[in-house]
């Protein structure tokens, strides 16, 4: 863990309980309802504060499990490393998700988590978390939505690679960012692609050319601009029509 270089010692319960409590994430991250004390129990086991630069490690594969890892800003991904060496992306995480639930259950870690730009994420000893799970019922509860929201989107994952065509793909992918951003209180139209072409490719299984290919014709139809990485959805209820599948668009040629 030498590559990972904290943004300072450990921070003082005061400073701690300021920062989660009034935290733009807060609401994401944390669960609702939890009143100042239970806000103070958790305070008090955040280890730290971690400052990333673009593309350093946070964790990586078969590492020992120890810590999850709240966002506190910036972008992420996740991908595993098959025998011969080739690389699959399996998530983009932004801020108010939490990083290393792969781990739980085996105690190491099952992929590398590299930052996609500067970020920052809160640390969060797992063995003191289960104890304060015995304490504070909603915590539980809020841990307990959150695994399942993670399985669900694993299971829309192999349904995306298994089954949908390129379009389709490429428009779940985009109508999963536009609600994930929304809900961060951002435009639900008009965001940036944190993530290259190549990994967006690496995600969907799709090589680069056909993701270039899918923003053109995406482009031509007047569905979509794209200025750079600024993606800006024109024809938002066609593009999630797309997703749905109950719209298709001509294959690609």
């Amino acid at each position: 863990m030498n590559d990972l270089i904290p943004s300072s010692p450990v921070i003082n319960i005061g400073t701690l309980k300021s920062s989660c409590a009034n935290c733009s994430m807060h609401q994401l991250c944390l669960p609702m309802g939890l009143d100042d004390n239970d806000i103070s129990r958790l305070d008090q086991i955040i280890g730290r504060r971690r400052r990333l630069a673009r593309d350093e490690r946070l964790y990586q594969m078969d590492e020992p499990f120890r810590n999850l890892y709240a966002i506190r800003f910036g972008h992420f991904k996740t991908y595993q490393v098959n025998a011969a060496g080739e690389q699959q992306i399996t998530g983009f995480q932004m801020a108010g998700e939490l990083l290393g639930m792969d781990a739980i259950s085996a105690d190491r870690h099952h992929c590398d988590a590299v930052a996609l730009e500067d970020s920052e994420v809160c640390e969060i000893p797992f063995g003191r978390l289960e104890e304060l799970f015995g304490h504070v019922p909603t915590l539980l509860r809020h841990f307990h939505r959150i695994m399942s929201q993670e399985i669900t989107r694993e299971q829309n994952v192999m349904l995306l690679l298994g089954n949908m065509r390129a379009e389709q793909r490429f428009a779940v992918f985009l109508v999963n960012l536009s609600a994930r951003y929304a809900a961060r209180g951002y435009s639900a139209n008009s965001f940036q692609l944190r993530m290259s072409r190549e990994d967006i490719g690496n995600y969907l299984g799709l090589t680069i050319e056909s993701i270039s290919r899918l923003l053109s014709r995406y482009k031509k139809q007047g569905w979509l601009k794209v200025d750079k990485r600024e993606v800006t959805l024109l024809d938002p209820v066609m593009i999630k029509a797309l997703a749905a599948g109950t719209e298709q668009c001509s294959p690609m040629a």
